[in-house]
């Protein structure tokens, strides 16, 4: 790609592209390039210039190759990205704000005096219609209020006043639709699949190849745990799958040959095979904004109470002026009043402060599903952690193999690397990687693979059961024993490292030791948490006592639990709740599914499983925690805002209703400054709650 650099610093530089027109899809594909690279910390393009501002570490002759070597048709992309992206939509509404505006002023200047009074009237009738309407339905609400002001002010004959105030409403319908949409659109986009491969059944076996690959009639399989990536029918299996991203509800159903399954919903016990109808994804997009435009879930509890506040004092602003009138008997005093209400300010200045927050979440790499979860991140006091990939690094490594049945450790690698590459756990991706690295092939030579939760797996290799799992799952459900004389190489095997036990016709064959070390920001992060707000800190692990009691004292968490399984997590969620507390989980495997569903609010790491980003309320990076940190900070400031925002509306049109009616302002300036103010509110919600200096 030809370019060139218009300004540059260290670690900093804005460069503009030399094409002729930058397309909201090629913007979204640079964006995506330049976010992945590993030395790319971060990157803005804006498709209007043609340019690029990108902040980088090491090299900047690696930029320049990273650059020169980039194609637009060469990128890959996950599925939904450009669909959903959202830029264009921005754009969209930026142009009509911004033309809305410059209208208001051209008709002002342009129009002659009677013709822009003509256009004043006829304009105030759709306003009066629903005003009417509403009490037509006996509902007293804010349009009633709307069509009040504008049609006395029509009646007054000051068209001024009228033209002001609904270009002030036209204003705020705008920003309302444009942040419901993009509301829509960001929650869509966080429930886009994003799955690099699938399982294709071929000639009875299982292949693994990209989601690109596949078409319609094409069979897939998709195993416990997983996400099911395309719309289709079963066609083998039987399974219970969690369709909570489509339809809302949280129980599973059960889903058998001949039934229908959609692309986004979890596969959460069993196994399906499924023909494959859609490709695209595009009717879950549809079923998605369906599910949301029918559902207040975006909303959060502050907001909601925004609208009922803003309808419930419409009466008494209209009880005021009627008032103000029959004790002064000015018709000026009395509409200084019914031109001040609260309404348009609290409906308009709290969706866009929650939207603003959303926004600045994605900044630092979180997602937020909707406004009601970043509430509950504030309004939390107990958070539960996941130790092993969410307190510990997200990539374990396996270290030894210890043989006990004689073959070569490099063999029973790569038996169970074929058991372990089905199924989503950080721990089964270290075993599958080692084995590629090692060059070991580990085409499919077992039946059909059984995942048990949390527990392991079991199958059958060359007529013989193997199962391979945890210290439970392997010598307490499967009674394995340990071979004849192995007894003292069992004790002596390393305590540091987390222990995976491979057994084969219910003798150990193999026991995998795997480092998976704590990360280094655990300890700074659960106090920063503590400073923050969270008086109750928790870690709960399916690992030995002896290893959870280690790494609880090391980072200072409050409480510890070992040896857990999923429903026990999730138990002492619900226990939690019972005592009062609003609980946030965070977790990244398919495991922690029960608890971050059970939690007021469930945090996914973004690199674990599938299961967990799809249930979970907020999805983070994975490469630190300090992002728990800045969501918390971020949360607070959000409540702190909305507060604030309660106090000066309500402060600052009180002040201009009481100047009206003490006849110091005329009912014109009282609608200028209260319009004038709601969009100063509304102006100031968008900016970053969290300042630079902050974040130092």
């Amino acid at each position: 790609m030809k370019f060139s650099i218009k300004h540059e610093m260290t670690g900093r530089m804005r460069v503009h592209l030399s094409q002729n027109r930058m397309t909201y899809a090629q913007a979204d594909i640079l964006l995506y390039f330049l976010q992945n690279d590993k030395y790319v910390t971060c990157a803005k393009v804006y498709e209007r210039t043609g340019d690029a501002v990108i902040s980088y570490t090491g090299e900047r002759s690696y930029i320049i190759q990273l650059l020169q070597g980039f194609c637009y048709e060469k990128a890959e992309v996950p599925t939904g990205l450009l669909e959903h992206s959202g830029r264009e939509l921005n754009a969209v509404y930026q142009e009509k704000l911004i033309g809305k505006v410059l209208m208001r002023y051209v008709k002002k200047i342009v129009l002659p005096y009677p013709v822009y009074t003509a256009y004043i009237t006829l304009s105030s009738l759709k306003y009066i219609a629903k005003g009417i309407q509403s009490l037509w339905h006996r509902k007293m609400e804010v349009a009633v209020l709307d069509a009040t002001a504008i049609g006395v002010s029509v009646l007054r004959k000051d068209f001024g006043t009228a033209g002001s105030v609904m270009f002030l409403l036209g204003i705020g319908e705008l920003l309302e639709e444009w942040t419901h949409k993009k509301s829509v659109d960001d929650l869509a986009r966080t429930m886009a699949l994003n799955v690099g491969k699938v399982w294709l059944k071929s000639d009875g076996q299982e292949v693994l190849v990209s989601v690109n690959d596949i078409s319609a009639g094409d069979e897939v399989v998709v195993h416990m745990g997983n996400v099911i990536p395309f719309d289709g029918e079963v066609s083998e299996g039987e399974a219970m799958v969690n369709q909570a991203s489509l339809t809302g509800e949280s129980l599973p159903i059960r889903k058998a040959e001949g039934n229908y399954v959609y692309a986004g919903t979890v596969l959460e016990e069993g196994e399906l095979t499924i023909l494959v109808k859609e490709v695209g994804g595009s009717s879950r997009f549809e079923k998605i904004v369906t599910m949301i435009e029918e559902s207040e879930k975006l909303k959060s509890s502050l907001e909601g109470k925004a609208e009922h506040l803003a309808d419930r004092l419409v009466p008494y602003t209209l009880g005021g002026t009627a008032l103000t009138y029959l004790l002064t008997r000015n018709t000026t005093k009395a509409l200084s009043v019914l031109m001040v209400d609260f309404s348009c300010a609290l409906k308009l200045a709290m969706p866009i402060s929650v939207l603003s927050a959303i926004r600045e979440a994605s900044l630092y790499h979180m997602t937020v599903k909707g406004g009601k979860y970043l509430e509950a991140v504030a309004e939390a006091d107990t958070i539960v952690f996941d130790k092993t990939g969410t307190l510990t690094k997200a990539k374990p490594s396996v270290v030894e193999v210890v043989s006990f049945d004689g073959r070569e450790p490099d063999e029973l690698l790569r038996i169970a690397a074929c058991m372990e590459e089905h199924f989503p756990h950080s721990m089964a991706k270290a075993v599958v990687q080692v084995a590629e690295e090692k060059g070991l092939a580990h085409e499919e030579m077992h039946s059909k693979v059984e995942y048990i939760v949390a527990h392991g797996i079991s199958t059958t290799i060359n007529g013989k059961r193997a199962v391979i799992g945890s210290s439970h799952f392997v010598f307490e459900d499967e009674k394995c024993t340990i071979p004849e004389g192995k007894e003292e190489l069992f004790e002596k095997l390393p305590v540091e490292y987390t222990h995976l036990y491979l057994a084969i016709e219910n003798k150990l064959a193999a026991v995998i030791c795997i480092e998976d070390p704590l990360r280094e920001e655990a300890e700074a992060v659960i106090t920063s948490l503590r400073k923050a707000g969270l008086s109750k800190i928790v870690m709960m692990t399916g690992d030995s006592e002896r290893t959870a009691h280690a790494i609880a004292e090391h980072v200072g968490v409050d409480e510890y639990y070992s040896e857990v399984l999923p429903e026990d997590k999730a138990s002492y969620v619900e226990k939690e709740h019972q005592a009062g507390r609003k609980v946030i989980m965070i977790g990244d495997g398919v495991n922690d599914s029960p608890a971050l569903s059970a939690a007021d609010v469930g945090i996914a790491i973004c690199d674990g499983a599938e299961m967990a980003r799809e249930i979970a309320d907020i999805t983070i990076a994975g490469d630190n925690l300090e992002e728990l940190v800045t969501l918390k900070r971020l949360s607070n400031a959000l409540v702190k805002r909305i507060h604030g925002n309660y106090r000066q509306i309500v402060g600052f049109n009180t002040g201009l209703i009481l100047c009206g009616i003490g006849g110091v302002m005329q009912p014109a300036t009282s609608a200028l400054l209260h319009n004038t103010s709601t969009l100063a509110i509304s102006v100031k919600s968008m900016k970053d709650l969290l300042s630079e200096k902050d974040e130092k």
